[in-house]
């Protein structure tokens, strides 16, 4: 099982490009920035070469372990210390091998993981931060729909 690196490095913008479009003015922008308490000088403060930078290093890291949400097999592998030759891993991988490679079945896992993980995360910060409800719906959709495509574009990228 190899990973496809081009559907990873596909993958690894779309929080970049999804950004752009959600966090826009017209979208969410307005209504994130009060949630947020962000104004627009500190918004335009910060060196923005290395926020994207990182980000975009992030997303690498972020789309690199979206396979292990959204492509079965590599459980398989995991489960048998990667024997690849085993008879249980290979009647395993002959009878389910790819039946789960799908862009619907990527952005349903993609899309859990947001619910069940990042929801949580952003919830517990944004209560100790003191954010409101608004805060955490608008971040939490924002990765829910990032983590789906980001699902799709791997698993169904075959």
């Amino acid at each position: 099982m190899n990973f496809n690196y081009l559907a990873n490095f596909v993958a690894a913008l779309v929080p970049m490009l999804l950004g752009f479009v959600w966090y826009n003015p017209k979208v969410f922008g307005k209504s994130w920035m009060k949630a947020a308490e962000m104004t627009e000088i500190k918004l335009k403060s910060g060196n923005m070469l290395v926020i994207f930078g990182v980000s975009l290093l992030l997303s690498f890291l972020l789309s690199f372990f979206t396979n292990f949400l959204v492509i079965h097999e590599l459980g398989v592998y995991g489960m048998t210390e990667g024997d690849l030759n085993g008879v249980t891993t290979q009647a395993f991988m002959q009878e389910w091998a790819g039946k789960y490679r799908s862009f619907k079945h990527g952005f349903l896992h993609g899309a859990m993981a947001g619910v069940m993980m990042v929801l949580p995360i952003i919830g517990i910060n944004a209560l100790f931060e003191r954010k409101n409800a608004k805060y955490i719906f608008i971040n939490t959709g924002y990765w829910v729909v990032c983590l789906g495509i980001m699902g799709a574009i791997i698993a169904g990228w075959v």
